[in-house]
């Protein structure tokens, strides 16, 4: 039996981030897709906000964890992983405050500019999800994708600036949401600077399979919505 169980959705970016980082670990784990079964009782049971990546560990409060920054966080923090989540307090700060801007700032952007191209479902309150005219609908999704160009920026001269990676040298949990999420946005073709696209070919590269092999899943999806058959 495997040290860890991560509950997953092939398809999802905030899955694919603790994805690539159990891999990335090395870590004993096994992947379990909980595909249609997030609303079911068993998995409520486990995690009563039914949302996914989640992470089983007996040794958790609730044996359940939520949220790729949080599994990513405490992985790095039970086992020393210092060359993802490094322990100089600078160096940290500003991986956590990569991940809470991207968590506030960046992905809310996104979601409103891929979500319904990908067809998944939006948030409540918003004009997407509402009965809103296609109009409106098609301006928000607009809105939101010249928005991305703001906190874009911000990755590209304040948290990358003149380093390989947020973490410097080599990838950080941070490095791994940020390119996690770029991924969606393929799916509007979105135009990459040539520092972000490099970034994403050098975390590829730093990482190898442990990147390459859950993101064919988001890959393959992304290329489906694109093409439908």
């Amino acid at each position: 039996m495997a040290d860890y169980t991560l509950n997953i959705l092939r398809p999802s970016v905030n899955n694919l981030s603790a994805r690539i980082f159990v891999r990335a670990s090395g870590l004993d784990f096994e992947e379990v897709d909980v595909w249609g079964k997030t609303a079911e009782g068993e998995y409520v049971e486990k995690y009563p906000p039914h949302l996914t990546p989640t992470l089983e560990d007996p040794a958790l409060p609730r044996g359940t964890l939520g949220e790729s920054c949080a599994i990513m966080s405490y992985l790095c923090n039970k086992h020393g992983l210092d060359q993802l989540y490094p322990t100089d307090p600078a160096e940290r700060a500003m991986v956590d405050n990569a991940m809470l801007y991207h968590t506030g700032t960046f992905y809310p952007y996104l979601a409103r500019a891929t979500y319904p191209t990908l067809g998944f479902p939006q948030y409540a309150g918003e004009v997407g999800p509402s009965d809103a005219g296609d109009d409106l609908k098609a301006q928000a999704v607009k809105d939101a994708t010249e928005a991305l160009a703001d906190p874009l920026n911000g990755f590209e001269t304040f948290f990358l600036g003149d380093r390989k990676f947020i973490g410097g040298d080599t990838p950080s949990i941070a490095d791994i949401r940020f390119a996690a999420s770029f991924e969606f946005l393929r799916s509007i073709d979105y135009p990459f600077s040539p520092r972000v696209e490099q970034f994403l070919s050098d975390m590829e590269e730093a990482l190898g399979e442990a990147y390459s092999e859950p993101a064919a899943d988001v890959r393959g999806y992304v290329e489906s919505v694109k093409s439908p058959a």
